[in-house]
């Protein structure tokens, strides 16, 4: 069964079970069998609790053993010391869907318990929403099955929340701001069912038209992104993430490790999977507002009418951060609304209809907007004057906006002013238009508009994986882990790259000075030598690395002051040998890195490279695997890349020859579940035609496919 088939009675069910009801009213389980009752749920409903009789004129069973009939769902509001018993009690009923609302499992360290519970329901059929939630609420068959506010306003935004307090707060947020819910769910601990597979269910739910989540943290993320990308085609995705000042676990033997922060990570995925990611819970609740009712626009032109030239400009850096695009026919814009400038004005976009504006000259500019069909949205900008009162004011943009509204074109207004202005808005809002007292606020709305326009446009690639010599990579790692370590050696790295078929600087690894010196005559001149040592990951930071080396004298002396720096600075290292490579020209430095992530899996990182990767942090994630274009995407969102387009009369860089190189390490990574860690660092890039070079390589790698490490 499906994740959307298996979910579908969760929120459609003929019969739900509360577990816990009581009979006094300040408790949750009164509350909650309150709020199923009188938000008028049409299906069956059986109250347990031990002392039977009667609670809001319903009969009470002592056991769920002894409920009659089927039961969909059962909500379980009892003290965590009982929880397990009764879900045994429940799957001996037959019960499809657990909702534990009580606490104390895995959020207080009873991880045990909680997993003892999953463990059982999973075995005998039922599904577990929680533990540690507040319920779920269903418009689509009226049922408030939580201990949250009792009067829902039904709508088209569904709302998934990991916090509790959080979503019952959101309840009565979005009733104050006229937002409609078509389902609002807490998943508390996600012993069991999580986002992904509530979002299965909404995206082909018809009352929803809009998913809201409020994330604290993520397993199974490559399940989420995949279905997150399929959402996104569909409908408006909107994410508010909590800690975006915590660092994942970092890999202090890999830059891709120390660079992929968490918050960073998932906020590169979330774009990569098209979804909106909202700094504040306010900002969330306004686009699922103007997502809810704005249509979408017919192209990506757009017009700012203003009636001051600062509150322009701020509108026009807004346009510029939320990619609004402003429409640019100077000459067009010119013969649109030359005749409302007063003389004075501006005809370029923004346009200054001057603070001499009256009601008038508003209507007649956003209606001249309006009819023109290369205009696709538009944005009313007002300054508070002396010319226009507040009534006028509302009259205008009322007036305005309807016209808008039913000829199928968005628009936002920003106004800005004293009392009389803050009266408007107030009024305004109340009746659900785009009205907003900040710039920003009401540009990042359309913006938001745009961008899911783009979305629903945006192709479905396939994924073609490349081709992988997993039997060579599995003999290089074996040998590793049979010596005990969990990183590869210089020489084994450059093994690594040719079983993915990128080329490396060749050479080998020379345990005395005559057979470095043989390398370097078979090699040819110049040469780089680097110490081989499990325990020098950093082999520059220890002297153990030497460049331009030219003949055979230079080879000699190399090898002795490696081996007398390493061990000088590392005394205790146990030194391989020295690695002799041939002499890579210059060209420019790019890093490209792989690791397996703790919430989505395996990922891959680009970016400038170098030695000062970590201080420029110039670099971009996505989740695997990723299409070809995807890749090229991600090369693109670095601000490095017109360096790779070539600047100041240098060459344009092979292009693409890194994202063969990106396509290729991903590979792997999915090929190979053992690396947990590879990078290449750094990867020359020479003028286009002339390819790319893998300079140095660092993996990590595990035992056994698991946790990553």
């Amino acid at each position: 069964m499906s994740a959307q088939a298996e979910i579908r009675s969760l929120f459609e069910p003929q019969s739900i079970a509360v577990i816990g009801a009581s009979s006094v009213p300040t408790k949750i389980g009164y509350k909650l069998l309150q709020n199923i009752v009188e938000m008028g749920y049409q299906g069956t409903i059986y109250p347990v609790n031990p002392k039977g009789g009667t609670i809001l004129g319903l009969p009470v069973y002592p056991s769920i053993r002894d409920v009659a009939g089927d039961v969909d769902v059962a909500v379980l509001v009892i003290p965590a010391n009982r929880v397990y018993e009764t879900v045994v009690a429940c799957g001996e009923k037959g019960v499809r869907h657990l909702s534990i609302i009580s606490s104390g499992f895995s959020e207080v360290g009873n991880v045990e318990e909680e997993q003892k519970i999953v463990s059982y329901a999973r075995a005998h059929g039922m599904r577990v929403l929680g533990p540690n939630i507040f319920g779920h609420y269903s418009a689509k068959v009226s049922l408030n099955a939580t201990f949250g506010p009792r009067d829902i306003r039904p709508g088209n935004v569904a709302i998934i929340t990991q916090s509790g307090a959080l979503g019952v707060a959101m309840i009565g947020k979005t009733s104050v701001q006229n937002i409609g819910l078509s389902a609002i769910i807490s998943v508390g601990n996600k012993s069991d069912i999580d986002e992904t597979d509530l979002i299965e269910y909404l995206i082909h739910q018809e009352e929803t038209e809009i998913i809201l989540m409020y994330i604290e943290g993520i397993h199974g993320g490559d399940r989420l992104v995949a279905k997150l990308k399929e959402a996104t085609r569909l409908k408006p995705v909107i994410v508010i993430k909590s800690g975006r000042s915590k660092r994942g676990a970092m890999a202090a033997a890999s830059h891709t490790g120390s660079l992929a922060g968490a918050d960073e990570v998932f906020d590169a995925i979330m774009k990569q999977c098209g979804v909106f990611r909202a700094e504040s819970i306010q900002d969330a609740l306004d686009w699922c507002k103007y997502l809810s009712q704005a249509p979408i626009p017919r192209g990506k032109n757009s017009v700012i009418i203003t009636n001051g030239g600062g509150i322009g400009v701020l509108a026009t850096d807004a346009c510029e951060k939320y990619r609004v695009h402003l429409y640019d026919d100077t000459e067009r814009l010119r013969l649109t609304f030359e005749e409302v400038t007063h003389g004075f004005g501006s005809t370029k976009n923004p346009i200054d209809i001057t603070g001499e504006a009256t009601r008038q000259d508003y209507e007649t500019a956003l209606l001249r907007a309006l009819e023109d069909p290369d205009i696709h949205s538009v944005i009313g900008l007002y300054c508070e004057t002396a010319v226009m009162d507040s009534a006028e004011l509302s009259d205008m943009i009322r007036s305005t906006y309807v016209r808008f509204r039913d000829a199928h074109k968005p628009m936002v207004f920003s106004i800005f002013g004293g009392e009389l202005t803050e009266e408007a808005l107030v009024s305004l809002a109340q009746d659900n238009i785009p009205v907003y007292r900040d710039v920003y606020e009401a540009v990042a709305c359309l913006g938001v508009l745009h961008a899911h326009g783009r979305n629903l446009d945006r192709p479905v690639e396939r994924f073609e994986p490349g081709v992988v010599d997993t039997r060579a990579v599995d003999r290089i790692l074996d040998a590793a882990l049979a010596e005990g370590r969990h990183f590869l050696l210089a020489h084994e790295g450059q093994s690594i790259l040719q079983a993915v078929g990128l080329e490396g600087p060749g050479g080998g690894v020379a345990k005395s000075i005559s057979q470095a010196v043989e390398l370097a005559d078979s090699i040819g001149y110049p040469v780089v030598m680097k110490v081989v040592s499990r325990d020098i990951l950093h082999k520059s930071d220890a002297g153990g690395v030497l460049l331009h080396l030219m003949n055979r004298e230079e080879v000699m002396d190399a090898y002795q002051t490696i081996m007398h720096n390493c061990k000088t600075q590392v005394p205790d290292a146990r030194i391989e040998g020295v690695e002799v490579v041939r002499q890579i020209p210059p060209g420019m430095e790019v890093i490209v890195g792989g690791r397996r992530d703790r919430s989505f899996g395996p990922i891959l990182m680009f970016g400038l490279g170098g030695i000062y990767v970590e201080v420029m942090k110039d670099v971009a994630f996505r989740a695997l695997p990723v299409t070809r274009k995807e890749i090229m995407t991600m090369i693109k969102t670095i601000k490095s890349y017109p360096l790779l387009l070539g600047v100041r009369g240098e060459p344009r860089r092979d292009i693409e020859g890194v994202e063969a190189v990106l396509q290729r390490v991903g590979d792997l990574l999915l090929a190979c579940p053992r690396i947990t860690d590879f990078e290449i660092n750094p990867l020359m890039v020479y003028p286009q035609g002339q390819g790319v070079m893998a300079v140095d390589v660092r993996v990590l790698i595990r035992d056994r496919e698991g946790d990553p490490s």
